[in-house]
């Protein structure tokens, strides 16, 4: 394994948003120096976790272990398209190799077709698979809400608060529908009250965005400029 430092000199910063930040690097190019300073960067900022693809979890989990940064990673992304078995499958790999968070794609074809049955199982699954496999561990769910209208992210909120999510979510940041909107985070909160987190992720670049996505309800932000986002500005 590759060993680098890298000292974070920029001590000026908001350390109330940094603890709902989820520091996200997701792209298929990331490699082991990218997800060295990724988690370098959220020890020193105190990021509410790191959001890595599995493969990444156990070397997240090992440099973050002394930290109060927890290990989040993606499951059945960015699609959700995957069987429940194999996002049940992904759930333990993760857990075993460290993840305390779990972000899933809920499978969107089947909300928009109506099988809401099937949505709930799905999620269902990997809720039960991870809480069995990490006992704090907590299950946030994708819905694309760029690819639905506002009765669909309703509905994708009842659902997954029925299956036992911890949060929901609106975007993966993967998809042509685009990424989260202070409308969707508003109907998300209105849709599952206080009984669940909202994320809000994708597309969120600057604190003023981050800003409004939390006072339109949301609890956690996802993002990949995460120092940009809490750097203050004192000139």
């Amino acid at each position: 394994m590759i060993v680098l430092s890298f000292r974070m000199t920029d001590s000026t910063f908001d350390q109330v948003l940094a603890k709902k930040i989820d520091h996200t690097l997701l792209k298929a190019d990331a490699s082991e120096v990218d997800i060295l300073r990724l988690c370098n960067e959220a020890r020193q900022f105190e990021f509410a976790t790191v959001c890595v693809n599995p493969s990444w979890v156990g070397l997240c989990a090992s440099l973050l272990k002394e930290s109060p940064s927890r290990v989040c990673t993606v499951i059945g992304f960015p699609l959700g398209a995957n069987r429940t078995e194999v996002k049940i499958k992904e759930t333990e790999f993760a857990a075993a190799d460290g993840a305390d968070e779990f972000d899933m794609v809920l499978h969107l074809g089947r909300l928009k077709g109506g099988d809401f049955a099937y949505v709930e199982h799905d999620i269902r699954q990997v809720v039960q698979t991870a809480k069995a496999a990490r006992e704090q561990a907590l299950v946030k769910v994708i819905l694309e809400t760029g690819l639905l209208d506002e009765s669909g992210i309703t509905d994708a909120c009842k659902i997954s608060l029925e299956a036992g999510a911890d949060f929901v979510k609106t975007s993966t940041g993967f998809s042509e529908g685009g990424g989260a909107t202070v409308e969707a985070v508003r109907r998300m909160r209105l849709a599952v009250g206080e009984n669940a987190g909202v994320k809000a992720s994708g597309g969120i670049r600057t604190r003023e965005t981050a800003r409004a996505m939390i006072e339109a309800g949301a609890d956690r932000i996802g993002a990949s400029a995460s120092i940009q986002l809490v750097r203050i500005n004192t000139a």
